[in-house]
């Protein structure tokens, strides 16, 4: 007997949506004296009426509204089991192209990266680490499947847009720099001080231009590195104070080579975000890794 709990809930829920036997008869293949059938052993095994009946069409009652309210979570949870059950028996194959901005690429895409690749040896992974412009244009290119970047989006005409998680900036300083004796930094404590700065395009530069422009915050001077590396490194050797992702400097907050200058209002956050060309055909290896991601962002 073919899943028969299943198919009966099926039915029900086709009768539910057509407000009709016959037309839900139709669209199951199934025989209207058979539709009727499974409504009435759903009937009698809940010991309530489910349907008051017209000639014209038929109508939930209270008890059907609740059980068509669970039928339609059990029916999708019966479809995602039996996904997740024929993905174990399939090999996947093929190859995904990834773009990373730098913050994601070098400090949180490596461990989703290495337990997919555990997972389906078979998929060949090829990662491209550059600023958010760059991937934006290789996923809008096609050159890339699918994107991982920072910040806003600013045309989202051609990309489908999936939001990742949320990052944390923090302003940071060298323990020796004259700003880590201050328990919390005042905007004014951050005016005409030296900034070690992303190069335009990246992510991490434009929060840091919104930051200061927000504050109307000057600059007494400004380096600027292309990679976070880059920018730690120069922060920790007395070069200047910068915004960074907390995922980036964490180790070396641990390790107190790096301090976090405090500054008052509320968390400053910017959003991770996947980006796929809206043009794009899927596969089920790209599916796949975007579920990986997905489950780890969420």
């Amino acid at each position: 007997m073919k899943d028969l709990i299943v198919e009966t809930l099926r039915v029900f829920v086709t009768v539910a949506e057509q407000s009709h036997f016959s037309r839900a008869a139709e669209l199951l293949n199934l025989s209207q004296p058979g539709v009727s059938m499974h409504i009435r052993n759903l009937e009698n095994e809940f010991g309530a009426q489910l349907l008051n009946r017209s000639p014209k069409h038929v109508k939930l009652t209270e008890e059907g509204e609740i059980l068509y309210r669970q039928a339609k979570q059990i029916l999708a949870l019966y479809e995602d089991a039996k996904q997740e059950i024929r993905l174990l028996h399939e090999i996947v194959t093929g190859s995904i192209h990834i773009g990373a901005s730098f913050t994601i690429g070098e400090y949180i895409l490596p461990r989703p990266l290495a337990e997919f690749a555990a997972a389906y040896p078979e998929v060949e992974l090829q990662v491209m680490i550059g600023n958010t412009e760059e991937v934006t244009r290789g996923v809008r290119l096609s050159q890339l499947d699918l994107g991982l970047v920072e910040g806003e989006v600013p045309d989202q005409s051609d990309l489908q847009v999936t939001p990742y998680m949320k990052d944390e900036m923090i302003v940071v300083a060298a323990p020796e720099h004259p700003l880590s004796s201050l328990r919390r930094a005042e905007p004014s404590d951050l005016q005409d001080r030296v900034w070690v700065l992303r190069e335009s395009g990246s992510g991490t530069r434009a929060f840091s231009d919104r930051f200061l422009q927000e504050r109307s915050l000057s600059m007494r001077h400004s380096y600027v590195f292309n990679s976070s590396q880059g920018v730690k490194e120069a922060v920790a050797a007395g070069l200047g104070i910068a915004l960074l992702s907390r995922w980036v400097v964490r180790k070396e907050l641990a390790a107190g080579e790096l301090l976090e200058i405090e500054t008052n209002g509320a968390p400053l956050q910017r959003n991770f975000s996947l980006i796929r060309n809206k043009q794009a055909s899927p596969t089920l290896a790209v599916d796949m890794f975007l579920q990986k991601l997905l489950q780890k962002g969420n």
